[in-house]
């Protein structure tokens, strides 16, 4: 059993840490006031972006190390720009916010398969090699923890882990965080106090973008390879994640690895013989079933901000 678990994590990890980002993404998005459920669109995005910049990098330079943290950055700056539609249908407009996130899954899907299909003929985008695993010097010789934790990991898991510390950091312990919280929870005091809470949220938004196309990139330069205009649903499990873990980061943090490891768990426990009795489609839904009864559970004690979702009529005219 020692053996089958110490096979898994490190999978689970990896799988992981796109969730991670994406919903800490969400996370300053709804501090700042704006519901955003085009998660799933924006990490299409990035995942596009990247595919195509570091596929046309590497049939020119090959398979230096620096092309796919090109890939990165131009990943998360396309889905920052695309996720201004997203808040200027919900700040300046005043869209109904749950419509427009919607509509950002739905416009990312099809257009990125669009211009992947004109671009290769296919819809796919395939990368020629991604972020290698390796083992992390000294920690991983440490018995158990480095087995579990340091063995087969990638570069973008401690970037991400590193981007987690700065989000809590910034949230709670800088002014920046608390104009943003302060948008999110009470917005015309806020904007008494002389903070530019349309300009805060849009600041959100744009940072949700450039995680969530982070995220998506993350997955294509990992475990997938190739383009392919689907995410598999991982935004909206973000979201679910965001909320599980009470729109805290390392809330977040405790309900994206168990998201990430129970999905883990389902997807090879055909080929564990001790997880192999259970029936797949249980293990499967399994975690959406837990973060609903905790949902039921918790809804009292919400930590959602009090203003999230609702626009922002400035008094200033």
């Amino acid at each position: 059993m020692w053996t089958t678990l110490e096979q898994i994590f490190p999978y689970a990890i990896v799988f992981t840490i796109p969730l991670l980002i994406t919903a800490l993404g969400a996370l300053f998005s709804e501090r700042s006031g704006v519901v955003n459920i085009g998660l799933d669109g924006l990490m299409i995005v990035g995942s596009f972006i990247g595919a195509f910049v570091v596929s046309k990098m590497q049939a020119q330079f090959g398979g230096s190390w620096w092309v796919l943290w090109v890939g990165l950055l131009a990943a998360a700056a396309a889905s920052a720009l695309f996720s201004l539609l997203h808040a200027f249908a919900s700040i300046n407009l005043s869209a109904n916010q749950i419509i427009s996130g919607t509509a950002i899954n739905m416009i990312a899907g099809a257009l990125t398969i669009f211009l992947a299909r004109n671009i290769t003929g296919s819809g796919n985008i395939r990368i020629t090699s991604g972020f290698r695993p390796f083992d992390f010097p000294i920690l991983s010789d440490i018995p158990i923890i480095g087995d579990l934790f340091f063995t087969n990991t990638y570069i973008t898991t401690w970037l991400v882990l590193i981007l987690l510390l700065l989000s809590a950091f910034i949230l709670y312990k800088t002014p920046f965080g608390l104009r943003l919280r302060a948008c999110g929870e009470h917005p015309h005091a806020a904007e008494a106090a002389g903070i530019r809470v349309r300009a805060m949220r849009y600041v959100g938004v744009m940072i949700s973008g450039a995680f969530a196309g982070l995220g998506g990139a993350v997955i294509l330069m990992t475990y997938s390879g190739e383009f392919t205009g689907n995410v598999a649903g991982l935004g909206f499990l973000a979201l679910a994640s965001l909320i599980f873990g009470q729109w805290k980061p390392f809330g977040i943090l405790a309900a994206t690895f168990f998201f990430g490891f129970a999905s883990t768990v389902a997807n090879v426990s055909q080929v564990i013989p001790q997880l192999a009795v259970i029936p797949p489609v249980i293990l499967k839904i399994f975690p959406y079933v837990v973060t609903l009864i905790a949902l039921v559970i918790f809804s009292k004690s919400s930590n959602a901000p009090k203003a999230v979702g609702e626009p922002f009529d400035s008094g200033k005219r």
